[in-house]
């Protein structure tokens, strides 16, 4: 999976563009300089945020900032001709307009400054915010930009929020280091059933270890090892969502070989046991 920049064109004179748009499956992670929130309408996959790694199902709601990588990949049980999402891109300059800086707004401007991780908003009943969605897909001028504030209105009033992926240093999307970075998320994602070794990641940036980990902390404010347990319970968090294997079997292929450790991990990072996990998924 490659990492690729996209331009994302909201038209002249506009400040959002909502479109319906089939999921498909893909191949490279990406990331804009817009804002951008994703709901899911119909179909299944995993969800990359960041660092985060997480399975999607009809209903997910996530509003992500500039410059974080991202990709929502299509299960392949499922078809990509029934499979749909509503994406709404923000003009990357929205937060310093003059109107989104009254007062009336201070809670939207923080929600949008919250996203820089990527904000999953967990909605019960999601039938009101896909009805404004749909109905902002036909909308123009004023309507159109009335139906937006809906939408923030709408998101507001969600308390459960989960901030997906860890801070990252957003100049790295456009400084020198983009594809250093980036190769090395490719090696944790695509080994890390296998086993990660430090020694071969650092290899492929042509550094010593220790240089390699001081480099890597210097530019996403974890360590590399942290980094890799958070993908690693990320899978499983899927696996555990989207399975009935048994969590000794998802330990291990999440590349933990201690039960114990896989345990105390998970629940540090989702604040819950693997068992717990589940249970509120069925």
């Amino acid at each position: 999976m490659e990492f690729v920049f996209e331009k994302i064109h909201v038209p002249h004179k506009h400040s959002f563009i909502t479109r319906k748009l089939p999921l498909k499956s893909v191949d490279n992670i990406h990331s804009h300089k817009n804002f951008e929130l994703n709901f899911i309408t119909s179909g299944t996959g995993r969800r990359i945020v960041g660092d985060n790694i997480s399975g999607f199902e009809k209903g997910d709601l996530v509003l992500m900032g500039p410059d974080l990588p991202h990709c929502w990949e299509l299960s392949p049980l499922e078809k990509e001709s029934s499979s749909f999402c509503i994406v709404t891109h923000f003009s990357e300059d929205i937060m310093k307009s003059d109107f989104f800086r009254m007062p009336e707004l201070e809670k939207v401007m923080e929600l949008l400054k919250q996203s820089e991780r990527g904000l999953r908003f967990k909605v019960e009943d999601h039938s009101e915010i896909q009805q404004t969605l749909e109905k902002m897909t036909r909308l123009e001028g004023l309507e159109y930009y009335i139906e937006m504030l809906k939408v923030f209105n709408l998101l507001l009033q969600v308390e459960d929020r989960d901030k997906l992926s860890n801070p990252v240093d957003r100049a790295v999307v456009f400084s020198k280091n983009l594809e250093k970075i980036n190769k090395i998320y490719e090696y944790v994602f695509q080994n890390i059933q296998e086993g990660i070794k430090l020694e071969e990641a650092a290899d492929l940036l042509n550094m010593a270890p220790s240089s390699f980990c001081r480099f890597f902390k210097k530019k996403t404010d974890i360590t590399f090892m942290e980094y890799v347990k958070r993908v690693r319970v990320g899978l499983a968090a899927k696996l555990l969502a989207e399975s009935d294997r048994q969590i000794t079997q998802i330990c291990f292929e999440s590349g933990y070989n201690n039960l114990a450790n896989f345990n105390h991990y998970f629940k540090n990072i989702m604040g819950k046991t693997p068992s717990d996990y589940r249970k509120s998924f069925r």
